[in-house]
């Protein structure tokens, strides 16, 4: 085949790279140069002269295709090329979580994203979870709604390296220039300034209201995640334990007296305020290791008995009852306890709790006191088999010395699992709780005298 039939049949690949299919006299004059080609073998000089001549004369000169509108292609890939897009999953949230809740898209299609910046929340059981992009660039879709359910691993969104990109239809509307409006618009009549008398309405006669009162004072909402499942952890706590509370009553002055005298130097030592929480906390760890029954849970046929105590301390947030857990309470200090409440206090309020965090107490103090409640029965943070419940001060006159006193007074709640824990076993270590707590020496010396 001769350099005219190479060139020929190649006319289909030069009409779509180079636009030619829009042309009807190049697609007529390219059927011609095809049928030339089974009459002479072999292009002469002339020949090819006359190809040149077509190839520079009519191709690339010709008034429908410029020479930018023949490169546009080649720089539409290259930017397609350099905007590469990178997916966003649903990250892992903990091992006994699932599924989430979008809340919250923080960003929209198309805004510009910062390396780790928020790009959407999501709420699971436990905590709310933020989403986070793995590197700088733009949103470019989203692939779930707010309030839709999606599970760990799931495309959430796609993002696109570089700056914001542009809507289609914004650049579609630049790229072209605006049309001249060659029509003029009808006029519409001008409305007259009163109606026609036949076409005067009666005045409306006003009608009294009724008050429907079942419509009044009432807004319907959507329990959120964290509510639906603190409401099916307390209801199974309520269906599977044989739960049961003892109280008594706790005097407070010997700790007050000790917070008052020291609160000052502890907090410039420590940095932190010395409350009631870290004696409840340490007194709670003793009673536990003396008492293994009140630390233990059941699992099926077996009781799992633990030789270390971590107490969950419950924090109430605006978004719901969370649990973070203080691990190794039996080996710390006052301080270190009081620094350690007061951060996960502080990022439970924020909302920024891990599901790590919140996992794996063995015990767990409720202190309903800080909201002004005086007695309650709280109820058990399954699987765990007890929890204390704090309450109000309240000068109350007790007997003391075979006198009458005025004390600042405690109730204490003890709820816990009776399939596991007796109430010998109950009502001890609820006494050994008031015993060091009445007296704080015990819990600094670690003596019972």
């Amino acid at each position: 085949m001769g350099l005219l039939g190479r060139a020929v049949s190649l006319r289909w690949g030069l009409v779509r790279s180079l636009g030619i299919d829009s042309n009807p006299r190049l697609l007529s004059t390219l059927s011609s140069l095809s049928r030339f080609q089974s009459t002479i073998p072999i292009l002469s000089s002339r020949s090819y002269s006359t190809v040149n001549t077509f190839r520079n004369n009519t191709l690339y000169n010709s008034p429908q295709k410029t020479q930018k509108d023949l490169e546009s292609p080649a720089r539409t890939f290259a930017a397609a090329a350099a905007a590469q897009s990178f997916d966003v999953d649903v990250p892992h949230m903990g091992e006994s979580i699932t599924e989430a809740t979008i809340i919250e898209w923080s960003k929209k299609i198309g805004d510009a994203v910062k390396e780790d910046e928020i790009i959407c929340q999501l709420e699971t059981d436990k905590v709310t979870v933020d989403v986070r992009a793995p590197r700088a660039g733009t949103l470019s879709e989203v692939l779930a709604a707010e309030g839709e359910t999606v599970y760990v691993g799931n495309l959430l969104a796609r993002m696109s390296e570089g700056g914001a990109a542009s809507p289609a239809s914004d650049a579609a509307s630049t790229s072209a220039p605006p049309k001249e409006e060659t029509e003029a618009k009808p006029e519409t009549p001008a409305e007259p300034a009163f109606p026609a008398p036949d076409e005067q309405k009666p005045e409306p006669v006003p009608v009294e209201k009724t008050l429907n009162l079942a419509q009044s004072g009432e807004r319907r909402v959507q329990i959120t995640r964290m509510r639906r499942r603190i409401a099916e952890r307390l209801k199974d706590a309520q269906n599977t334990a044989a739960m049961l509370t003892t109280f008594n009553e706790v005097d407070m002055s010997s700790l007050m007296d000790l917070r008052s005298e020291f609160k000052d130097q502890f907090l410039k030592k420590h940095g932190v305020k010395l409350g009631f929480m870290s004696a409840f906390v340490k007194a709670s760890a003793t009673a536990l290791i003396e008492q293994p029954e009140v630390n233990a849970i059941i699992d099926g046929t077996d009781i799992v008995y633990r030789d270390y105590v971590d107490i969950s301390v419950a924090v109430s947030t605006a978004t719901g009852l969370v649990v973070p857990v203080l691990r190794g309470c039996e080996n710390m200090s006052f301080a270190q306890i009081e620094k350690t409440i007061n951060g996960l206090g502080e990022r439970a309020r924020a909302g920024q709790l891990s599901i790590d965090e919140m996992q794996g107490g063995t015990f767990t103090i409720s202190n309903g006191g800080v909201f002004g409640s005086l007695l309650s029965t709280p109820i058990l943070n399954m699987p765990q088999s007890a929890i204390l419940g704090m309450h109000i001060i309240q000068k109350r006159p007790v007997v003391v010395n075979d006198k009458i006193e005025i004390r600042p007074m405690m109730y204490l709640a003890l709820s816990y699992d009776h399939r596991l824990i007796d109430g010998r076993e109950a009502v001890s270590f609820l006494r050994r709780v008031k015993t060091l707590v009445e007296d704080p020496r015990r819990l600094l010396l670690d003596v019972d005298t």
